[in-house]
């Protein structure tokens, strides 16, 4: 996350896009690594392809961006095709390569998006505190007053208290955020940024909590030692990130 707002605050927009670039390469490895661990060829290849992805965006033409993802989709479900291994395998294993896509690079391609907006700078501000103080809010309500359990066949320590605390920390977040860096945010953009982006971030926890259950790993990556992998400290943002965007792009051009 460091990096992130030094890459916001300091970059252009194309330097930002390779700070993109190498999180979509570095998230798509964990992904790969966790889901299709005994085909660890096929997915540095996939990671890398994934993530070159992203620089699509520069095309400014969302029919090149529909363009790179289905060639993705197409060149991949050829390789299933020709390069069989197990067959009761084959299904699942393409499956998860593409989702890896949908679920990386192009959740994640929304950042770059979102910097090429005329308060493009504001707007990444806006979700990192909104993301961050509503898992700090999350997770000391939770800690002291969580009882009812969220979810607890995916995220056993999460609970409802602390989900809506979490709620309350983004909205003191976006409105905090309208008085230092965002005076173009109406009272009723702050509200709506908040609940949107707060809901979908503790969501986007949520599925990548899923994830990790489903694939048995306890944490994505080991890339921060004693904090996981990068999905594990993007997992709200990856949420969050297109919602921001077309909340900007439709309702504050």
């Amino acid at each position: 996350m460091p990096l992130l707002i030094f890459f916001t605050l300091k970059a252009t927009a194309f330097q930002f896009s390779l700070l993109v670039f190498l999180l979509a390469l570095s998230g798509l490895d964990e992904f790969y690594r966790m889901a299709l661990p005994s085909r660890r060829g096929e997915g540095r290849g996939a990671a890398l392809a994934g993530a070159l992805a992203v620089f699509s965006v520069f095309a400014a033409d969302p029919f090149v961006q529909l363009m790179t993802l289905t060639l993705l989709v197409l060149a991949f479900s050829l390789l299933a095709l020709f390069r069989l291994q197990d067959i009761r395998r084959s299904a699942a294993d393409a499956a998860l390569v593409l989702m890896g896509f949908l679920y990386v690079p192009l959740l994640l391609s929304h950042l770059i998006m979102i910097r090429m907006l005329p308060h493009g700078v504001p707007w990444l501000f806006l979700i990192m505190v909104i993301v961050m103080s509503g898992d700090s809010a999350a997770f000391y309500v939770g800690s002291s007053l969580g009882r009812t359990k969220l979810y607890p066949a995916v995220s056993p320590k999460k609970s409802v208290e602390g989900s809506l605390g979490g709620l309350a920390g983004s909205l003191l977040g976006a409105f905090v955020s309208r008085l230092l860096f965002f005076p173009e945010l109406t009272p009723a953009d702050c509200v709506a940024a908040a609940l949107l982006l707060g809901v979908l971030g503790q969501l986007g926890d949520l599925f990548e909590s899923l994830l990790k259950r489903s694939c048995g790993v306890k944490d994505s990556g080991t890339i921060f030692p004693g904090h996981g992998g990068i999905l594990d400290r993007l997992d709200s943002i990856l949420f969050a990130a297109p919602a921001a965007f077309y909340y900007a792009y439709f309702f504050l051009r």
